[in-house]
């Protein structure tokens, strides 16, 4: 399998996860997932009242200039932490 497969099996095993994980492990998962998929955040800041829009608009913009492999390695590697802890 490479990286691209194992990346698509990995986020859809995500989802199956019975115990909620954090917020704070989700939006790492979100931020990674966004920067493996569609690259540099193009979007604007979303204004401070909307918590949620800004938490994940945050936590996709900290991985800025990552480049789509790496994204998609790191986000395995956080995925499996968080599988393994939840499991």
């Amino acid at each position: 399998m490479n990286l691209s497969e194992t990346f698509v099996t990995v986020a859809n095993l995500v989802k199956t996860i019975k115990i909620r994980p954090t917020d704070q492990e989700l939006l790492s998962l979100y931020g990674l997932y966004k920067q493996a998929t569609e690259g540099n955040n193009k979007t604007s800041k979303p204004w401070i009242f909307e918590l949620e829009k800004a938490s994940k608009w945050e936590a996709w913009n900290k991985n800025a200039n990552m480049s789509k492999e790496d994204a998609q390695k790191k986000y395995i590697d956080t995925a499996y932490e968080i599988i393994n802890k939840y499991t």
